[in-house]
């Protein structure tokens, strides 16, 4: 979800020991359902944070300081050392492996569409917008952007919000045509306001000649290699569990996306051709 324009350079990040003394560790989360987000009463939910609880725990860590922030926000942040861990199920993509280090994949995700309620424009593709007047609103710092340039659009009709609670109006009242978001987050979205719904018989956007699919990890600061090895050996343990397969279904990922987050290794990911 990131496109980071600056390579910052990053503060000394806490190490593992020195988070292990304090019995504390801070993670930040983008209040994104059904990745990573707080509710009402302060207590974070989602699959980044639900899964992080259970790595951390393994590492004899009890404590968890939770920030939320806005996505575009989650890489400066770690790099100015405000947090030690983001736990967004950001997707692995080059770009971002320049800034910041990532776990292996936790979840995979396809792309998906909000629409004013009815469809009224009959948009189901990411396609539907490079050749036409539509407009199409993303969300500051997602990879809907990248995408999107890939195939071509026309940048001028590219309407950017600052985050997904956004999305509703600015399709409601007509802002933007339609919100492209990942499919579980259109979902979330569409059961919020009966003035907009997820496009209907929506085709994922090619690539390269690939459909585009989204691989979803933990992420650090680069000079945190020590933490993120850690949390690689747990996150591999987990995986194997029935409690991690019940957190991503809780979370409404399909089996198909359970299965698909082993598909890749984070280091083709990073390596992969964005061109």
């Amino acid at each position: 979800m990131m496109t980071a324009s600056v390579i910052g350079i990053t503060a000394h990040a806490a190490s593992l020991a020195d988070i292990q003394a304090k019995n504390t560790i801070r993670i930040a989360v983008a209040n994104e359902i059904p990745y990573g987000y707080t509710d009402l009463d302060g207590s974070a939910k989602g699959v980044g944070p639900e899964v992080a609880q259970h790595l951390i725990r393994a590492l004899g860590i009890e404590n968890i300081e939770w920030h939320t922030t806005n996505f575009g926000s989650l890489i400066p942040g770690l790099q100015a050392d405000r947090f030690d861990m983001v736990a967004a199920e950001m997707a692995i993509l080059p770009q971002r492996c320049q800034q910041v280090l990532f776990s292996e994949p936790n979840s995979s995700y396809g792309e998906g569409l909000l629409v004013a309620k009815d469809n009224p424009k009959d948009l189901h593709r990411y396609e539907d917008f490079i050749e036409s007047e539509h407009t199409l609103a993303i969300m500051a710092g997602a990879d809907q952007l990248e995408i999107m340039q890939q195939l071509g659009m026309d940048e001028s009709r590219l309407v950017t919000i600052a985050n997904n609670a956004d999305a509703i109006s600015t399709v409601a009242t007509g802002r933007a045509d339609a919100y492209a978001a990942t499919g579980l987050t259109a979902a979330q979205l569409a059961q919020q306001s009966p003035k907009v719904e997820v496009a209907a018989e929506f085709v994922d956007p090619v690539v390269n000649g690939q459909p585009v699919r989204s691989w979803g990890g933990f992420t650090f600061a680069q000079n945190n290699t020590e933490l993120r090895d850690a949390i690689n050996t747990e996150l591999a343990k987990f995986k194997q569990t029935q409690a991690w397969q019940d957190i991503l279904s809780r979370y409404g990922f399909s089996d198909t996306d359970q299965k698909e987050s082993n598909a890749q290794q984070t280091a083709d990911l990073c390596a992969a051709k964005t061109n």
